[in-house]
């Protein structure tokens, strides 16, 4: 086993040094994206997530040793290409997962925990699951199958959860338009993080924006469309322990309470947030339609009137 450190670990006093120095900024800037109460919910679900950490890890590393020393296919040495390759395996896999955290209510019970908070600051970035790293790393199972080390693959894993701690800020408005082109920014991430519905399921990149690009899920941020955090329907608490289950208990009401077929109870597993058996559901893409079409019928009146306006301006100057 490679020695790798646990970056994590030595970037905890970075973390804390840079939200003090966001608090004077966003100050300065009179943006109030500071709140007592939820920022200490989110920083206490950071530090479950360190110690919960200690036994998913342990699970993760056996999983891959697993593979890679009985099913690897090739043998990838540890070199400055490797570490290269691996960059965009992982920043490929991450997509994929947070993609399906979003589209899969079995993801979405660990991961609701990161867009519980109705504020966006760095200390949200902190705000993890407790539950996920016990069976979200199924999506980076094939990387020692073609085989990449398993210490390579958790210490790719932990650069990517540092780079996207940064982008959890209202202090940033907009990096240069090729930074913003390739890379997640703090504002493509404001984006993810909105109950809007135009915001809805967009922008699940780790480090690169361009698997949003490629797959149809970006969507830039809209002077227009200001941000609003949180929830569609949010939870209402700062109990780091209903945080981190009140959706797992919400998902095991829905799926297994009063008299439905059993395909039924196994779809709430699978389909995703909002969806419910009997068809009334409405989940995210059925909210962003009906908000693209009331948007687009509420242009259509405004330009109706303004040529109605000036139809009549044109009219009664022609009289005078």
């Amino acid at each position: 086993m490679p020695e790798f450190p646990n970056i994590i670990l030595f970037a905890i006093p970075v973390f804390v040094l840079a939200m003090l120095l966001e608090m004077y900024v966003t100050a300065k800037q009179q943006i109030k994206s500071y709140e007592v109460k939820d920022s200490f919910s989110s920083i206490a679900m950071g530090l479950g997530n360190v110690f919960v950490g200690f036994l998913s890890k342990a699970i993760v590393l056996l999983a891959f040793f697993w593979i890679y020393d009985n099913f690897r296919l090739f043998t990838i040495p540890i070199a400055w290409w490797s570490f290269i390759l691996i960059f965009f395996a992982d920043d490929l896999s991450y997509y994929w997962f947070h993609r399906i955290s979003h589209e899969s209510r079995l993801f979405w019970a660990s991961h609701v925990v990161h867009h519980s908070s109705k504020h966006y600051n760095l200390s949200t970035a902190l705000r993890q699951t407790w539950s996920g790293g016990f069976y979200s790393f199924i999506f980076w199972l094939w990387m020692p199958l073609v085989g990449f080390h398993p210490g390579m693959i958790l210490l790719q894993m932990s650069i990517s959860l540092l780079y996207q701690f940064w982008i959890h800020t209202e202090a940033i408005d907009k990096m240069p338009k090729w930074f913003e082109a390739v890379m997640n920014t703090p504002s493509h991430h404001r984006v993810h993080h909105g109950s809007n519905p135009l915001y809805l399921d967009r922008n699940h990149a780790g480090i690169l924006i361009i698997w949003d690009k490629l797959f149809g899920t970006f969507q830039p941020e809209l002077k227009d469309e200001k941000v609003v955090y949180g929830l569609v329907v949010n939870i209402d608490t700062y109990n780091p322990v209903k945080i981190a289950f009140i959706e797992w208990r919400n998902l095991f009401k829905d799926a297994f309470s009063g008299n439905k077929p059993f395909k039924s109870r196994l779809l709430y597993f699978i389909k995703p947030p909002g969806w419910l058996h009997d068809g009334t559901g409405k989940m995210s893409g059925d909210l962003r339609d009906e908000w693209l079409e009331n948007s687009s019928q509420s242009q259509s009146q405004s330009q109706s009137q303004s040529q109605s306006q000036s139809q009549s301006q044109s009219q009664s100057h022609n009289e005078n």
